[in-house]
């Protein structure tokens, strides 16, 4: 056997979590991502220092895809004035600087192209997530599939009639096409945690009696119409993504097995390429009965399995083991790691030695003790 030959045979010896992972023409080198989280600190819509060192570190402390934010593709669609945004060619160079960082430390860049929806037009967390009323200087009238508000306080939407439901689905086509040139080479829909795409999926919040109301193939012709939107303005050799709410976690709501319809929708058509699996927050009571490490996987897990269609695993993943856990046990392809990796940006890294996984590591880190 010659030389070549023996490599090719040889078993890679790291855990399948620290093992590259290809979805179409993206290589990531692991299979964690850091899941998209909000910061808030956002002007106009624009990145800063803020954005390109948290997300850098990331990047540099070893996940295998970044992901931003939720990047808005409208101004009335941020959750917050802090939000991040992809509604102008004024933010591609901004975000390009997030692009170039990300990729410079060995990372998947990735954007989480996002609607707020009725969820708009509330203050920052650290001021306690008030509503802001259309009438203050930095509020606005949200939008939504019906005119019930989010929640009480809130400002009722205007519900989208034809022509704001078409404007809606642009936005996130020329977000996608902004985004490619801004240099991502993942996109991810956010379909999620109440805001418009998963208010039109959710009966509870989807009360229409028009062709983007009723059954759940007519709930989900916005999500679809949206999803043919971004595929045509997204490269065919470049990955998508999509966040969805398996389920509301209230009588009446989604269902897992509604979720898994979908996904089996997204697989037959094929324009995603995996389901991110996240669960409720379609109104303030849509909250999962408890919430512990990993309680989110089983919708990963039987997204994958019923659908044939890869997922992402998320929900107060905490360890290497248990990330190791997940992969190696076929129950997620990714594991989207937030707030662990927000309290520590080498995470993977440290999760890396801890399974005694053979890795890159940053020249600047090795002689660090930390790791």
């Amino acid at each position: 056997m010659n030389e070549t030959a023996r490599r090719v045979h040889v078993r890679d010896p790291r855990p399948m979590l620290f093992r590259p992972i290809e979805f179409r023409s993206v290589t990531a080198r692991n299979r964690i991502a850091l899941s998209p989280m909000c910061q808030y600190s956002a002007e106009d819509g624009m990145p800063n220092d803020w954005h390109v060192q948290h997300l850098g570190a990331r990047a540099a402390g070893g996940a295998g895809i970044v992901i931003t934010e939720a990047t808005h593709v409208a101004a009335h669609a941020r959750i917050t004035p802090g939000c991040l945004g992809i509604w102008s060619d004024e933010h591609v160079a901004a975000l390009a600087r997030l692009t170039s960082v990300i990729a410079r430390m060995g990372a998947a860049p990735a954007i989480q192209l996002a609607h707020a929806g009725r969820k708009a037009s509330v203050t920052v967390p650290w001021e306690g997530t008030k509503p802001i009323p259309p009438s203050e200087p930095q509020g606005w009238v949200p939008v939504g599939p019906t005119d019930t508000p989010f929640g009480p306080g809130h400002t009722a939407p205007v519900p989208l009639d034809a022509s704001g439901i078409a404007a809606a689905v642009e936005g996130f086509a020329a977000a996608a096409r902004r985004a490619r040139e801004a240099g991502f080479t993942i996109a991810e829909i956010h379909g999620a945690h109440g805001y418009l795409i998963h208010s039109f999926l959710s009966p509870l919040s989807n009360t229409r009696n028009d062709v983007y109301g009723g059954d759940l193939k007519a709930r989900a012709r916005f999500l679809m119409e949206v999803v043919d939107a971004v595929r045509a303005n997204w490269p065919d050799e470049l990955p998508l993504f999509i966040r969805l709410s398996c389920t509301d976690h209230l009588p009446g709501g989604l269902t897992i097995e509604d979720t898994v319809t979908v996904a089996r929708w997204l697989k037959a058509r094929g324009d995603v390429d995996l389901v991110d699996c996240s669960s409720g927050g379609v109104n303030p009571d849509s909250r999962p009965p408890s919430a512990h490490p990993g309680y989110q996987v089983p919708y990963a897990e039987a997204v994958r399995a019923g659908a044939g269609i890869a997922s992402g695993a998320v929900g107060l993943i905490g360890s290497g083991d248990q990330a190791a856990e997940i992969i190696a046990n076929g129950r997620a392809d990714l594991v989207l790691i937030g707030r662990a990796m927000l309290a520590d940006p080498a995470w993977p890294l440290r999760a890396a030695k801890a399974l005694g996984a053979q890795i890159d590591w940053p020249a600047q880190y090795e002689r660090a003790n930390f790791v």
